[in-house]
């Protein structure tokens, strides 16, 4: 894949576009648990996104990575208002939309659109490919120029679908060609933003880069702000100019792309790309750091205190179980890359002298097997 996408231009030391289109401050999404009978009553709840900031410029686009359950789907859809926040504030073109009504979006509804991760079960089967790119249209009252089904086939062409496949239902379609017809539906209503949660993780690998090279001939055709939403870090590095780093919740490192998979600072960050070997440029991976972390990501229920990476981290210590580490600039760092850790690793990717294996059991398991001097 290719490698070269021109960086967003102008960014200041906040990591902030200088034309912004969406600004995302405190994001905040809790989900209630009941408990109780006969009586039930809150007894808890899953801090699915805790207070996270963003920011999608005007033709830009920003991945959103980490690991599975760390609240990336929600965030896509908070900013989509599928989901109702329970605090922060998300504007979109300068307008406040977190609690706006059904008759308040209205008008910014069409600008914001989705592409939904599993191409099978976010089509109707019921209804025909037209039908289903036709219908945000009816929904809108959009009459184009020429009519709604001219501009359906104009749609299958662009995404790279024959239009005689106007009257052909789902099932007659491959995951591949199902998920083009979900974009040729995210692009039916002529948005601005394109929030893409996990676009291509259902797909088979040689389908994953044809939908990625067609998102990215959309976006540079029709000048279309994407916040794609992934765990695979080498197609966010092929698609995204900007990266945002989450863990549980949190957004822990943010900055433009080259500093994130070059000069990484958060540990975690460090972690995710060691696991990667497709990160290698050069196909050389050998002289790149190993870090294999233990356990699972820790319940969104009951999150640790602190830094919320510090019961996986190897550099934690008494304060990062005290204070949150705030997400800022560190010395050193280019302008725009933030990060939240109070014993930031070194900014390189280069092997080190031992590997860092945080798994006792797996640590024992190589250490038995290595023989005697």
């Amino acid at each position: 894949m290719s490698d070269n996408l021109t960086l967003p231009a102008q960014q200041g030391t906040s990591g902030t576009p200088a034309e912004a289109l969406l600004e995302v401050k405190g994001l905040t999404k809790h989900f209630p648990i009941y408990g109780g009978f006969p009586i039930k009553r809150r007894v808890g709840a899953v801090q699915a996104v805790d207070g996270i900031d963003l920011t999608v410029g005007v033709g830009e686009s920003v991945g959103l990575v980490g690991e599975s359950g760390c609240g990336k789907s929600t965030t896509g859809r908070l900013i989509t208002r599928l989901l109702e926040p329970t605090a922060g504030s998300i504007t979109y073109a300068g307008q406040d939309i977190t609690h706006a009504s059904r008759r308040q979006i209205a008008p910014v509804r069409s600008e914001i659109q989705m592409i939904f991760q599993d191409p099978y079960s976010s089509l109707n089967p019921r209804q025909t490919v037209g039908s289903i790119i036709k219908s945000p249209m009816e929904v809108n009252g959009i009459d184009p120029e020429g009519g709604r089904e001219k501009k359906v086939r104009e749609l299958l062409e662009l995404v790279g679908l024959n239009p005689e496949h106007y009257n052909r239902f789902p099932h007659e379609f491959s995951g591949g060609q199902r998920q083009r017809i979900g974009v040729a539906r995210a692009l039916a209503l002529n948005p601005k933003l394109i929030v893409a949660d996990e676009p291509v993780s259902a797909l088979d690998v040689s389908i994953q880069a044809q939908v990625v090279n067609l998102l990215q001939e959309v976006q540079k055709e029709l000048g279309i702000a994407f916040l794609f939403i992934a765990h695979d870090l080498a197609v966010v590095r092929h698609f995204s100019q900007r990266v945002a780093v989450m863990y549980l919740g949190k957004i822990v490192e943010v900055g433009d792309r080259e500093s994130i998979y070059n000069r990484p600072r958060h540990p975690y960050t460090h972690a995710l790309l060691s696991a990667v070997p497709e990160v290698g440029v050069d196909g050389d991976t050998a002289d790149r750091e190993r870090i294999r972390l233990s356990g699972d990501v820790p319940s969104p229920i009951h999150p640790p205190s602190g830094c919320r990476f510090r019961t996986r981290c190897w550099k934690a210590q008494d304060k990062c179980a005290t204070e949150e580490p705030p997400l800022v600039q560190l010395s050193g760092n280019r302008a725009g890359h933030l990060t939240a850790c109070h014993f930031p690793e070194e900014p390189t990717i280069e092997a080190r002298d031992e590997d860092i294996v945080m798994d006792p059991a797996l640590l024992a398991l190589e250490e038995s097997d290595t023989p005697e001097a």
